[in-house]
């Protein structure tokens, strides 16, 4: 196999081109939608030996295709396919960062004071991005780090107390810039307290600096790291003007920008920023929620969209479209951390999904593609997962590592994501149902592989009649649920095959997504250095690509990405 590297834009380019030459024959799977998996019949477009060898396959085999893992006994199409897709693919394992010259390099483990709230992998990403964030502000002799998207500002604050740089944190909640606040309140008084047992109480002690504002342009960021008096565009109904007191920092400064999990177009603003603001000396970005990118020739588009980036692939005209994006999404580390009941939990939640999608065919064609009608239990349950399981590692005198830990924590909430990473769903329906997720959850130890449970048709039902409830659809005796599923209860144990033989598309998407952030810095020529990095634990943080870029007159981080 081919493998392809990034270090230039010319080896960009060439990687990106093999990329799209792959999708094209698997359009059908790329640009489908799993709800519609009974209405249209998709397993019909999949090859019948790749179909009639994986129906028969453990469940656990089906979850490790997205990580380029197949079996020596399946057809070998099949297994040319897994292991092109594979070479095709950035790889996610961590890099050795004792490796990599970024100067003034050094991780510090958080004390307990800043790591007080922080999941295992909230303190995992912040203790590695707050190092590489501190050695390049370092290297650029920056005035100020402004960290976009801070969230309740763990990196931020991390930066200003440990670190010792100027920091700004921007986010659109207001709420999180009030914890922000609050937060770093009580860490400064555990400083402070420190600082005057060592008899250095006169010492001027950095506290990270909040601005709530959504940043809905280009223009928006821009004008925020002229670090100047600003009315900011916030979600109160009255603006506000931050007064920012940053020493030197202001018109001429030198200013690094930070981003953890950036959500869509964010990421994409930050980079731009670097080439169109004087003052922005180095960009640090790992993005996420690829589903939310504004893209060009589409509904959600925009005169700044944020895919395509780069001329390469503006020229290539290689459109991804709403499915493509959110696709990306797919994380293959999470799927195949899962086992066997969580797997099969989350293809009979597809069914479900897919069979449901058949009554509204059916029964209410005016539906269309109806509103979302739901995603409010999702944080609430994710938490109270995250804190069963939280709880239960603490319990336990274990010496197990960090990777292992996370990567149990994350089993729990990985079902929950499971039924709603199908965000391409043209109904608009994402079903919120605690009641009948608990208790397929309960039955998920008593199924046996390949078989359909007594009381399989019930919980169709239920879920069934709470879809329609949230629809403000009301059930009448004119639906016939029993004979939708009997005609579709023939198939439903294809659709994990179909679902998994797609899912193995979103790490090359997401990919596909990232070079092209990259190839747009490269193509700036002697202008920039830029650089992708695997930077987290991907069994901890799935989302762990990193682009670093500096502009050249402000020094040099030489590491590599390449395959």
């Amino acid at each position: 196999m081919t493998k392809y590297s990034c270090d230039t834009a010319s080896e960009t380019l060439e990687w990106i081109k093999a990329i799209a030459d792959f999708i094209k024959p698997f359009s059908f799977l790329i640009n489908a939608y799993v709800v519609n998996f009974f209405k249209d019949r998709l397993w019909e477009a999949v090859d019948e030996d790749w179909l009639q060898c994986l129906t028969n396959e453990p469940v656990e085999n089906l979850l490790l295709i997205p990580s380029g893992v197949f079996q020596d006994h399946w057809p070998a199409s099949l297994k040319e396919f897994v292991l092109t897709l594979k070479s095709l693919v950035y790889p996610r394992e961590q890099a050795d960062l004792k490796k990599v010259s970024i100067s003034h390099w050094r991780t510090t483990a958080l004390n307990s004071v800043l790591a007080q709230g922080m999941n295992l992998k909230k303190k995992h990403e912040v203790e590695v991005l707050s190092a590489i964030v501190g050695s390049v502000a370092s290297s650029v002799r920056a005035d100020a780090v402004i960290d976009v998207g801070a969230g309740q500002g763990y990196l931020a604050q991390v930066l200003a107390f440990e670190y010792q740089h100027s920091v700004v944190a921007i986010d659109a909640c207001s709420h999180h810039g009030k914890v922000t606040n609050a937060r770093a309140e009580r860490i400064k008084k555990h400083y402070m307290a420190q600082m005057r047992k060592l008899g250095s109480g006169k010492k001027r002690l950095n506290v990270p600096q909040t601005i709530t504002c959504n940043i809905m342009s280009l223009e928006t960021l821009k004008s925020l790291t002229t670090l100047s008096q600003h009315e900011a565009d916030v979600e109160q109904p009255k603006s506000i003007e931050q007064d920012l007191e940053l020493g030197s920092a202001g018109n001429g400064s030198s200013l690094v920008l930070a981003g953890l999990h950036a959500c869509g177009d964010l990421s994409v603003t930050m980079l731009k920023t670097l080439l169109e603001c004087e003052e922005v000396r180095a960009v640090i970005s790992i993005g996420c929620c690829y589903n939310l990118l504004s893209e060009e020739g589409f509904e959600n588009a925009h005169i700044q969209y944020g895919y395509p980036m780069s001329c390469g692939v503006r020229s290539a005209s290689l459109s991804l479209g709403k499915s493509s994006r959110d696709l990306a999404c797919q994380s293959a580390e999470r799927w195949k951390s899962l086992g066997k009941d969580a797997g099969l939990l989350n293809f009979e939640l597809h069914a479900f999904r897919a069979a449901f999608q058949m009554v509204l065919h059916k029964y209410f064609p005016e539906v269309g593609t109806s509103p979302s009608i739901g995603r409010q239990g999702k944080a609430l349950r994710r938490k109270q997962q995250r804190n069963i399981i939280e709880s239960e590692l603490r319990a336990e005198e274990s010496t197990s590592d960090l990777p292992q830990r996370a990567c149990n924590m994350d089993k729990a909430c990985s079902i929950i994501q499971s039924r709603e990473s199908e965000a391409a769903d043209p109904s608009g329906v994402r079903l919120d149902m605690d009641a009948l997720f608990n208790k397929m959850s309960l039955h998920a130890g008593s199924r046996c592989e390949g078989t359909l449970s007594s009381d399989k048709y019930s919980l169709f039902e239920k879920f069934c009649e709470s879809g329609l409830c949230r629809l403000g659809l009301k059930p009448s005796n004119d639906i016939n649920f029993h004979d939708i599923w009997k005609e579709v209860e023939p198939y439903v144990n294809l659709i994990g095959v179909y679902w998994s033989l797609r899912a193995a598309f979103g790490p090359l998407l997401e990919t596909l997504i990232l070079l092209d952030r990259l190839l747009f810095l490269q193509e700036q020529g002697g202008k920039l250095e830029a650089v992708m990095l695997p930077i987290f634990d991907p069994a901890i943080s799935p989302r762990n690509v990193a682009i670093i870029a500096k502009k050249l007159d402000a020094g040099l981080v030489s590491c590599h990405g390449s395959r």
